[in-house]
């Protein structure tokens, strides 16, 4: 594809809509409201058909008129197109007709959702010409930016909260960023990462560059509406931390219905979280569009312990627009789901892929998701990161001496009926 695909024509504030040039900024300088990329419409129903889309390589980029880029993209190449994995045992074990799932836990290179919205960030802050890239992080968005800078030969500063699950910490440790470990909450972490936006010329991916960043995230509804035969679905379920996915999701089904891609958008959004961390369900629960900040989470599900969400508000909008709604999980229920969706698809997931599933399960249980309709989960991130909240919940394997007698007297049950 060549630069004059890119139909990026400014940015636009949510809240009053005064527009802006596409540059480093994040915030209206007027309200003080979120800046949106906002594109020409009218050329990209032109040029992006179903049959152009397909022809192209399968990576995010294959959707390029609808992301925020003005050049050729020097990152992310190899990144999106993850599977669309038609659950039929799930969906038995559940009592629904017709699940999927989308697996962003193989996604390249580092095995998580966040290799959509980082390869957009970073080849966007090459052509406003930084060489540092940062970003404030749970652990799969440090994981990404770290290893999507090395890539694209940036240097990268990475801060997270203290505490983090091992496999996290040295997820981002191996592409040999400066890592800063923070005492203190992800809110905390993210507000000292604003403050150093003052003073140093990074460029933070979820801060000064969170327009272009949180686009990324709408090339996940691009690919499930293409693998569905250009349809949407009429119910996804996403897990919810800062509140990047669910917003761009919705957004990205009605960019394709506007641009007639997909003919019709009967497509529900549901949020997952945690109960340890659930701000915007517990909204959705009350009735009401304040969003009061969770102070101190307390959740295994640790990338999802964001307990003031910043597009909250816009999570809580989609679900309304959508007449989606919002669920809840346990700790206890997190590792239920975990094993269930291992059993059911051999999909080993993340904390909070195990939030998802064990919402989606509450959903379906109570009616609110209608069991003979078309379901997409998102699986969000792989559960080889985040082995620390399995451990004494699996058992323990079965230990014999290297001979038959010692496995006939130890697992003889495990011969009987097997045959010769």
């Amino acid at each position: 594809m060549t630069a004059t695909t890119c139909l990026m024509t400014a940015l636009r504030c949510r809240e009053c809509g005064r527009e802006y040039p596409a540059r480093a900024t994040y915030s209206c300088e007027y309200c003080f409201g979120p800046l949106e990329v906002v594109y020409d419409y009218e050329r990209a129903r032109r040029s992006m058909s179903a049959e152009a889309v397909g022809s192209r390589p399968q990576n995010l980029w294959r959707y390029r008129e609808l992301l925020p880029l003005e050049g050729e993209p020097t990152d992310g190449l190899n990144s999106g197109f993850t599977p669309l994995v038609r659950a039929d045992n799930l969906a038995r074990e559940l009592g629904v007709r017709e699940l999927y799932l989308k697996d962003d836990s193989v996604n390249r290179p580092t095995l998580s959702y966040k290799d959509r919205v980082v390869p957009v960030a970073l080849s966007r802050a090459k052509e406003l010409g930084f060489d540092t890239v940062g970003c404030a992080s749970t652990g799969n968005l440090a994981n990404s930016v770290a290893a999507h800078a090395a890539i694209a030969g940036l240097r990268a500063v990475i801060f997270i909260p203290a505490g983090l699950e091992l496999g996290k910490v040295l997820g981002t440790l191996a592409y040999g960023p400066t890592l800063v470990s923070v005492e203190g909450t992800y809110d905390q972490v993210n507000r000292l990462c604003t403050e150093i936006t003052t003073k140093a010329r990074w460029a933070f991916v979820n801060v000064n560059l969170r327009p272009y960043y949180t686009e990324g995230a709408k090339t996940c509804a691009f690919e499930i509406a293409e693998q569905l035969g250009w349809r949407a679905p009429h119910h996804v379920v996403l897990p919810v931390a800062g509140g990047t996915l669910l917003p761009k999701v919705w957004k990205g089904f009605q960019e394709l219905h506007q641009l007639g891609l997909i003919p019709e958008l009967p497509t529900k959004v549901y949020a997952a979280q945690p109960d340890g961390c659930s701000p915007v369900v517990n909204a959705l629960k009350e009735g009401t569009d304040i969003i009061r900040p969770v102070r101190e989470p307390r959740t295994i599900a640790l990338s999802l312990a964001i307990g003031n969400p910043a597009d909250g508000y816009y999570v809580l909008k989609a679900i309304q627009e959508s007449q989606g709604d919002g669920e809840t999980a346990t700790d206890e229920e997190i590792v239920e789901a975990i094993k269930l969706l291992a059993r059911t698809e051999g999909i080993f997931t993340e904390t909070a892929g195990g939030v998802t599933i064990a919402a989606l399960r509450k959903l379906i249980a109570s009616g609110r998701i209608p069991v003979d309709e078309t379901i997409v989960a998102c699986v969000t991130g792989n559960g080889l990161k985040t082995t620390e909240p399995l451990s004494g919940r699996l058992g323990e394997p079965l230990t014999v001496e290297p001979s038959l007698a010692s496995f006939e007297q130890r697992a003889g049950a495990l011969l009987e009926g097997a045959g010769a």
